[in-house]
């Protein structure tokens, strides 16, 4: 309680309301579900933010100044990280300094003292996952909301976090020098049939006016790792079924927004929480490619009944790129 007293009034309230209201919540579907109230005039903002985990260095704590700044000026709701939380190699305990050093240290401004709904990334995978998951990190910092695969419902729109690392056939077969940690993923394909029967069910229930959804791995990308070919067999043919509007990742350190052609899903990178690579750029059809930037910054997402908003800034707070829909008409631009 005493580390409750030094988080500001604003957010004690709203956490013990997500407890509240989410020990009430009953499902059909599998996956663990938290509710987010929306402001009172029925709108939601959050930020979203991947790949930042290092202790402040390669201007992580320069993106988390503009992300504090931009979250003020939004009033945002919550924080949403794409994974790759802790590098190199995640964290070996719930008391691994790298929690403060990197997070709650890091993290600071009063903008950004509201829930950070977390996935895991393929960094974090090589460390102790049990810790990263643990209550312990929430006692720490109550900010901190970490699952492998789960469902945030806040009325007029519903996300859906999904655990993208088991879908890698590399990591298994080809692990390197990494070691991986496969507790309760292992039957792997229990596993990711269970995750893909949930995530649809999920999906197929959800009467939310926009539907999200966050993993680490990119599907569709221009950076570095390009499209994941799991990803792209095994979960796209589900979002596309269940018209889903935005996929948002990480794991390519920079921001991008490609608009697909064949199904209308919009791809979003937001992994320039730290380290970016300069220059690190594949070919992309023109017509699906509608923003690339290969430094350091983060994203916005805003929803109302009537428009979802986007908008990439670097790591000075600039706004790079600003797309909105209405779900019928698309605005873009730079």
């Amino acid at each position: 309680m005493d580390r409750l007293r030094d988080k500001p009034i604003e957010f004690i309230f709203p956490v013990f309301c997500l407890i509240i209201i989410l020990s009430a919540c009953i499902s059909t579907a599998e996956l663990p579900r938290f509710f987010q109230p929306p402001k009172s005039d029925g709108t939601l903002s959050f930020l979203v933010v991947g790949d930042w985990g290092r202790r402040g260095s390669y201007n992580q704590s320069q993106v988390a100044l503009q992300m504090g700044k931009t979250g003020k000026k939004l009033n945002v709701d919550f924080v949403i990280s794409t994974g790759d939380n802790f590098y190199d190699d995640g964290i070996i305990s719930p008391y691994d300094s790298q929690f403060q050093d990197s997070f709650t240290k890091i993290y600071t401004a009063s903008s950004l003292q509201k829930p950070w709904y977390s996935v895991l990334g393929n960094h974090d995978y090589r460390g102790n996952v049990h810790a990263q998951l643990s209550p312990i990190l929430r006692a720490l910092d109550c900010r901190w909301i970490c699952l492998r695969s789960y469902v945030v419902n806040a009325e007029i729109v519903d996300i859906f976090f999904v655990d993208t690392t088991p879908f890698v056939d590399k990591y298994f077969d080809e692990p390197k020098d990494h070691v991986y940690d496969w507790r309760d993923v292992i039957p792997r394909n229990k596993y990711l049939n269970n995750l893909l029967m949930d995530v649809d069910v999920a999906l197929q229930e959800s009467v939310a006016k926009w539907k999200i959804v966050v993993g680490h791995h990119t599907i569709k990308s221009a950076g570095h790792h390009g499209i994941t070919t799991e990803l792209e067999k095994q979960l796209l043919p589900i979002l596309e079924a269940n018209e889903v509007d935005l996929y948002i990742n990480g794991h390519d350190h920079c921001l991008e927004h490609i608009s697909s052609i064949n199904s209308g899903i919009q791809f979003m990178t937001s992994g320039g929480g730290s380290k970016a690579w300069k220059g690190d750029r594949n070919e992309w059809d023109p017509q699906e490619m509608m923003f690339y930037y290969d430094g350091q910054g983060f994203m916005s997402v805003f929803t109302s009944e009537a428009e979802l908003r986007v908008v990439f800034y670097d790591g000075y707070g600039r706004v790079l790129h600003r797309w909105i829909t209405s779900g019928k008409r698309l605005y873009s631009d730079v």
